[in-house]
């Protein structure tokens, strides 16, 4: 109780001692004591309301936040998942290269049944790879040079003014695993 409440309580009662009170002084004074009693509650209402109100929010973010970490988790998940033969991949790409350069060089010798045999092998493998997401960018001379997709290894004069700027030549393929470049490939462009 305040001072304030303490004080009339204790001139209630002297009051009272004093027999000093009519009917009415007595019926002012049940009804302060009401008011005060009245009031009390209420102020012990409203800061149990706001206590539930804060720990319904508290626990609302709460909430917010674990779903916001499932989703969060659910998703790197997906993402590992799909690059997960990412070191693989890009192990096996010199494999590749080597391939290809074999290929070349037995298509000069024109021995057909050699190249059939190392053509199969090569196949299957490139195919296997494509099944498990590996794609090889297409990069052909003439296309616009873009620096998040090539990689410039060196810049020579244009043979025409058409190719300034532009890809003159693929050293190295690049390939993507999913949506993901794993490898950019190398490119020759005209200097402008």
């Amino acid at each position: 109780m305040s001072k304030d409440q303490y004080t009339k309580g204790d001139e209630i009662k002297d009051s009272i001692e004093n027999s000093e009170l009519d009917d009415k002084t007595i019926e002012d004074i049940d009804n302060q004591d009401k008011e005060i009693v009245e009031e009390e509650v209420k102020s012990e209402e409203s800061t149990n309301e706001e206590k539930l109100q804060a720990e319904k929010n508290k626990y609302l973010r709460l909430f917010a936040e674990f779903e916001n970490y499932k989703k969060r988790t659910s998703k790197e998940r997906i993402e590992l998942f799909k690059t997960a033969s990412q070191e693989l991949m890009t192990a096996l790409l010199p494999i590749m290269d080597d391939f290809d350069r074999g290929l070349a060089e037995i298509k000069k010798n024109e021995d057909s049944e050699l190249l059939k045999g190392m053509e199969l092998i090569s196949n299957k493998l490139k195919n296997t790879l494509t099944q498990k997401g590996l794609t090889e960018m297409d990069v052909n001379p003439g296309d616009i040079f873009d620096s998040e997709l090539h990689d410039a290894i060196t810049q020579i004069p244009a043979p025409s003014d058409d190719l300034k700027g532009k890809i003159i030549d693929c050293v190295e393929k690049g390939y993507k695993l999913g949506d993901k470049i794993i490898r950019h490939p190398k490119v020759v462009i005209g200097q402008a």
